[in-house]
């Protein structure tokens, strides 16, 4: 029987294991484009749970939690149902880890570090978008102004992705030496 990645389990086996960090940097560094000094060279995989400071807060748990070399934060959550209160659920997860980062010892600003959150979706949230990879930050469109780059969601929707008009050819080969493990 083939392994369905789409599957929590499977997912986080094959991003979230320790054993396969390296794959879980790869895709990393291709969903934000790092590249040269910024690409991502080592992660730490985190706790998954969004710990409550309250008891009446709610618990939350991601998929993948992981940290870089530069203590910038990285969700990866792959999601089957898309819903009306998912834009909420997104932006939720990533303030509540935003959140983390602050303890009461430790309760200065400067501190803080981006926090990408990555969602991969088997059903579009956005049909009319016109493109699979959807990056949202902290912009005033209007006079061209960003607040802060602490605040990046991707959206990867799966069913709008077709890898002959999507992928460039050496990225192609790359995932065909991928293609055994889906």
């Amino acid at each position: 029987m083939k392994e369905q990645p789409e599957v929590d389990c499977v997912f986080k086996a094959l991003l979230g294991s320790e054993k396969n960090k390296n794959l879980l940097i790869h895709f990393l560094n291709a969903v934000t484009g790092l590249q040269g000094d910024e690409t991502i060279t080592d992660v730490v995989i985190m706790n998954p749970y969004n710990e409550r400071e309250f008891m009446d807060d709610k618990l939350s748990i991601v998929d993948i939690k992981a940290k870089c070399q530069n203590d910038f934060k990285y969700q990866v959550e792959i999601q089957l149902a898309v819903y009306p209160a998912l834009p909420s659920r997104i932006i939720y997860n990533w303030s509540t880890i935003y959140h983390s980062q602050l303890t009461k010892q430790q309760g200065n600003y400067i501190e803080l570090k981006p926090v990408f959150s990555i969602w991969i979706l088997d059903s579009p949230l956005f049909k009319d978008a016109g493109t699979y990879h959807l990056k949202f930050r902290l912009h005033d469109s209007e006079n061209n102004i960003s607040l802060s780059d602490h605040l990046t969601i991707h959206l990867l929707q799966l069913s709008l992705f077709d890898e002959h008009k999507n992928l460039p050819e050496d990225v192609k080969v790359e995932c065909a030496e991928l293609t055994p493990f889906f």
